[in-house]
């Protein structure tokens, strides 16, 4: 009598239950790999930046060019500044810097903020981030106030509008209240001298 393989031999086709096991397998593999495959795509993204020698603190925006998101902001409590709106871009180069008292590299920024503001061709002007107005004052006293105005995001809805990253964040707004540059991150004195600094001079020498 002859035997089917199929059902006696160890060497034979595998049963259907091994084969959906195996291939249950497959699946569960790639996902165990997945995680891999995204950290090693975007470590080659910032090892490519870093290779070229470009300024990674500087992230492109589709607001670059386009006039500034609808602004509203009233001042923070107590500080004696005027708050942030659109018609304080009306005919002056802006600096506009996100920020906030519990941010820790706001504070390592700070000096930059302050030399720059010596500088009366333009004006800078803050957008404090989800602060508590006590707080937000307490660190410009302590560290120094280089804005001229200063608007309380104390909900974060128009840092969302400005499409920010994180705290802090610096932009460069033209006369015609158009954003022309955006800088990610804490500023250092070399970044503001070969990046923000002739942004800053474009801006001026536009419309002039």
């Amino acid at each position: 009598m002859s035997l089917d393989r199929s059902e006696t031999t160890s060497a034979g086709p595998r049963q259907p239950a091994e084969t959906d096991q195996a291939e249950q397998k497959r699946p569960r593999k790639l996902l165990a790999l997945l995680p891999l495959a995204i950290f090693l795509a975007l470590a080659a993204i910032f090892f490519s930046q870093l290779l070229s020698g470009r300024d990674i603190g500087t992230v492109p925006s589709a607001l670059i060019g386009a006039p500034a998101p609808a602004t509203n902001l009233p001042p923070v409590d107590g500080l004696g500044l005027p708050g942030l709106d659109n018609a304080a871009f009306a005919g002056k180069v802006t600096v506009l810097n996100v920020w906030a008292s519990w941010c820790a590299p706001c504070r390592q920024e700070h000096p930059i903020l302050m030399a720059l503001s010596q500088d009366k061709r333009f004006q800078i002007a803050g957008l404090n981030y989800k602060d508590a107005p006590e707080n937000a004052r307490r660190f410009l006293g302590d560290l120094g106030n280089p804005f001229a105005l200063v608007g309380a995001d104390q909900k974060g809805r128009t840092a969302i509008d400005w499409g920010v990253y994180g705290v802090p964040e610096t932009f460069v707004v033209g006369r015609d209240g158009k954003i022309l540059y955006k800088h990610v991150g804490p500023l250092d004195a070399e970044g503001a001298q070969k990046t923000l600094l002739p942004e800053i001079e474009k801006a001026l020498a536009a419309g002039q």
